[in-house]
């Protein structure tokens, strides 16, 4: 995307100017109805002992004929943008040009790649912030919490037209959110020990109020008066610090999805973006859906997170507030079978296959835990990551990993 993602809004002088500014950052500005925009956290690995390091400064040097490559939070970090697509074949080919450009720019310096939700074993203590305002004034208020944030994931953006209508799409998005991160969890290892989760990047985020679960809301006026509310009393500086699963961003026109672990590959990405495409016309077509089922209830939506935290594909969801569960696999397959019409029309047949292989075959932390029981390897882990990351598509038996 563009630097607005990137930039905080300059401060106010005046509370004239900040009433202005408050307004401008809430205006739904519709750009395109079911575009796609997509954002990919890519970590930066050394060569030579496969630990995280700190040369995002050299990689963006290296890639200033690259507009589509941003810097992060951390040194250790870049982000992959995509243009405004219309499907996912044209994030496809998008995100293709990118990451073999970036490739090629950085042939010589001894830096690698790997898109998965977490390092194995690398030690926050070790991670450098970027030297920035808004990332330093985030750790002073944050503190170890922000520290230990450094997890990668990925971001798509929805095109919306309008305010209401992106409050409508999140809360039928909010019934997804488990599965979203069950399909792409990568994060199982964390500071050099197996977590036992699925998924350990959204532990980050948990402990801070504004980031996680979103707050339900049923209208745009609703959000917009949330969203006053904790920048008047100090919550949030701008709707950049609402680091939510999902969120509307009014000035792309969009609701971004966040709540995906970064995808350990190129297929994996477009499986997962192609899914949400396809959900998305759906409901464009089925809004009625949304009346006839009961909104969940905060208890029940972070019971179902959980789940998928911990087990991935293998949780069993609650499906009500008697406790009614469902297998995540056979609701997935479910929506599946009703979105065909859809995959059809949209030509996503081959993304949907890889999801399909992805439910069979195992996620990214399914394919670690597999590579680290072979010989307790830490380091070829992330071998195995990166060689996921260059070859664009799963590693599913062990003898194929590239050392």
């Amino acid at each position: 995307m563009d630097d607005h993602i990137k930039n905080f809004l300059k401060p106010s002088h005046t509370s004239s100017q900040s009433a202005a500014d408050e307004n401008e950052e809430i205006y739904f500005k519709s750009n395109g109805v079911l575009t796609l925009g997509v954002e990919i956290e890519l970590q930066l690995i050394d060569s030579e002992n496969y630990n995280l390091c700190s040369r995002a400064a050299e990689v963006l040097a290296a890639t200033t004929h690259l507009e589509k490559i941003k810097p992060e939070f951390y040194l250790s970090t870049i982000e992959v943008n995509t243009d405004k697509c219309s499907t996912a074949h044209e994030v496809e080919d998008d995100l293709y040009n990118s990451l073999a450009s970036l490739q090629l720019a950085t042939k010589d310096l001894g830096v690698l790649f790997s898109a998965t939700g977490s390092h194995p074993f690398s030690r926050y203590a070790d991670w450098v912030v970027s030297p920035t305002t808004r990332y330093q004034e985030l750790i002073d208020r944050n503190q170890w919490l922000t520290r230990r944030m450094s997890v990668y994931g990925l971001h798509v953006h929805l095109g919306m037209s309008s305010g209401e209508d992106c409050i409508r799409f999140n809360n039928f998005f909010m019934h997804f959110l488990p599965h979203l991160l069950a399909l792409s969890s990568s994060s199982p290892f964390w500071q050099g020990i197996d977590t036992g989760l699925a998924s350990y990047r959204p532990t980050t985020y948990e402990a801070l109020p504004t980031a996680g679960q979103p707050y339900h809301v049923r209208t745009w006026q609703d959000f917009e008066n949330l969203y006053k509310t904790l920048k008047l009393c100090g919550s949030i500086k701008s709707l950049k610090d609402l680091w939510w699963d999902l969120r509307p961003s009014p000035g792309f026109g969009t609701l971004e999805i966040r709540v995906c672990d970064g995808t350990a590959t190129l297929a994996e990405t477009l499986a997962l973006v192609a899914l949400i495409h396809a959900l998305a016309h759906w409901f464009a077509d089925n809004g009625s859906w949304l009346e006839s089922v009961a909104y969940p209830p905060y208890w029940l939506a972070r019971e179902n997170k959980w789940r998928a935290i911990r087990y991935g594909l293998d949780a069993e969801l609650l499906m009500n507030t008697e406790g009614k569960t469902r297998l995540m696999r056979e609701d997935i397959n479910e929506w599946i079978e009703k979105l065909s019409p859809y995959i059809k029309k949209l030509g996503y047949q081959t993304y949907f296959s890889t999801l399909k292989v992805l439910m069979d075959s195992g996620t990214s932390s399914e394919r670690q835990r597999k590579v680290f029981a072979y010989n307790q390897s830490l380091k070829e882990i992330v071998q195995h990551n990166v060689s996921e990351f260059l070859l664009q598509t799963p590693l599913y038996r062990r003898e194929t990993v590239i050392a």
